[in-house]
C-alpha cells in the first residue's frame, strides 16, 4: 500500500512515534509523568494581554482555570471560549495547552478560559464531564466580571477535551440554563468503540494508536460500562442531537478517531445543527496543538475564522 503521508508530515510522525511513551504499558500517574517530561514551554506568551490563574467551585471541589484576555480594550464585552484540554482523560493540563490557548485567544479575539478538570484514573467518569459542565456554568454566571458576553460563549476542546465540549453542549440542552453559542471540536473522542474503518486502517503507526485509545477509555471508565445518561461519556449516544449549538468539527484523515468524528458531524447535520466540518486528509491526531508545525498554524487560522463567524451570528440572534 502506498504511504498516504507526505514528506513533512512523515518526518513529524516519525518523531512523534519514536518519542511518545507507550502509555498502555504504564499506570495513569506514570503516563502523566512521562508525557509531562516531553513538554516544551510556550514561546508565544505575547499573543495575549494577560493570563490569570483562578480557582472556581466545581462539582466536587475546586477547579483550576486560566483566563486569557487578548490585546486591546474593546468598548463592550468580548465573546468567550471555555476550553477543555486533551490528553486521553488521563494527562495534560492547563500548562500543556497554554500556548494553544494563547493562539486561540489571539486568533479569535475572544476571552479563553482553560479548565483544569479532574483526571482519570484517580477520578473516573463522569468526573471530568461534571467539572466541564460546572466550569461552563460558572463562566456564564461570572461573565460580566470576566468581560465576556455570555450569549456569545462557546465550548471547545481537542481530543478528550472535544468529548467534554460536546458533552457540555448536550448537558446544557438537557438540564436547562444558558447553552453554549457554539462548539469547537478538534478531532474529538466520541465513543469507546474500536472497530471503525479508521481504527482498522490507522490504529498503529500514526502517533495515536488503537492500543492507547483502549487504555485511555479503560482509565476513564474505571470498569463501569453503563452510564445514565449515556451522553455523559459518549456524546454519540445522546437520545437526540437536535437543538444543539452550531459546531465546527475538525477531523484528521490519518487519525484512528477519524470515523467517529465524521460520524458525529453527520449526526449533528442530520439533526438540523449548523455544521462546519473541516477534514484534513493528510494529517494526524493532535496536529493542531503542535504550534511550530506549519499545517497546524494554517488550520488554526481557518478554524478561528469559522468560530468567529458562528459567534458573530450568535450576537445577531441575541439582540
Amino acid at each position: 500500500m502506498d504511504d498516504p503521508v507526505n514528506g513533512a508530515v512523515r518526518s513529524m510522525l516519525d518523531r512523534l512515534n519514536e518519542g511518545f511513551p507507550r502509555v498502555e504499558q504504564m499506570t495513569g500517574p506514570q503516563a502523566r509523568a512521562a508525557v509531562a517530561e516531553r513538554r516544551v514551554p510556550a514561546d508565544n506568551l505575547a499573543d495575549v494581554r494577560s493570563a490569570v490563574d483562578r480557582s472556581i467551585p466545581g462539582a466536587a471541589g475546586a477547579i483550576g482555570i486560566r483566563i486569557y484576555h487578548p490585546h486591546g480594550h474593546p468598548s463592550g464585552a468580548r465573546p468567550g471560549i471555555v476550553f477543555y484540554h486533551g490528553g486521553g482523560f488521563v494527562f495534560c493540563d492547563i500548562e500543556s495547552h497554554d500556548g494553544f490557548c494563547r493562539a486561540l485567544a489571539r486568533g479569535t479575539q475572544t476571552v479563553v478560559v482553560s479548565v483544569g478538570y479532574r483526571l482519570a484514573p484517580e477520578h473516573p467518569a463522569p468526573a471530568a464531564a461534571l467539572d466541564a459542565i460546572a466550569a461552563f456554568r460558572w463562566v456564564v454566571e461570572q461573565a460580566t466580571d470576566l468581560g465576556i458576553d455570555p450569549t456569545r460563549t462557546a465550548v471547545a476542546g481537542d481530543s478528550a477535551g472535544g468529548n467534554l465540549a460536546a458533552v457540555t453542549a448536550i448537558a446544557c440542552r438537557e438540564q436547562g440554563g444558558m447553552a453554549p453559542a457554539a462548539q469547537l471540536l478538534l478531532y474529538p473522542v466520541i465513543d469507546p468503540f474500536f472497530d471503525t474503518a479508521s481504527y482498522r486502517r490507522y490504529g498503529a503507526g500514526y502517533f495515536n494508536t488503537r492500543a492507547a485509545m483502549q487504555w485511555y477509555w479503560k482509565q476513564y471508565l474505571g470498569g463501569t460500562t453503563v452510564f445514565d445518561p449515556p451522553y455523559l461519556v459518549a456524546p454519540a449516544r445522546a437520545a437526540s442531537h437536535a437543538d444543539l449549538p452550531p459546531a465546527v468539527i475538525v477531523t484528521a484523515g490519518l487519525d484512528p478517531l477519524h470515523s467517529e468524528g465524521c460520524d458525529y458531524a453527520r449526526r449533528l447535520r442530520d439533526a438540523g445543527v449548523p455544521i462546519v466540518h473541516r477534514d484534513f486528509p493528510g494529517l494526524f491526531h493532535g496536529f493542531m496543538t503542535i504550534q511550530p508545525f506549519a499545517p497546524a498554524r494554517s488550520a488554526l487560522d481557518l478554524v478561528c475564522g469559522d468560530l468567529q463567524e458562528l459567534l458573530v451570528c450568535a450576537e445577531g440572534v441575541s439582540r
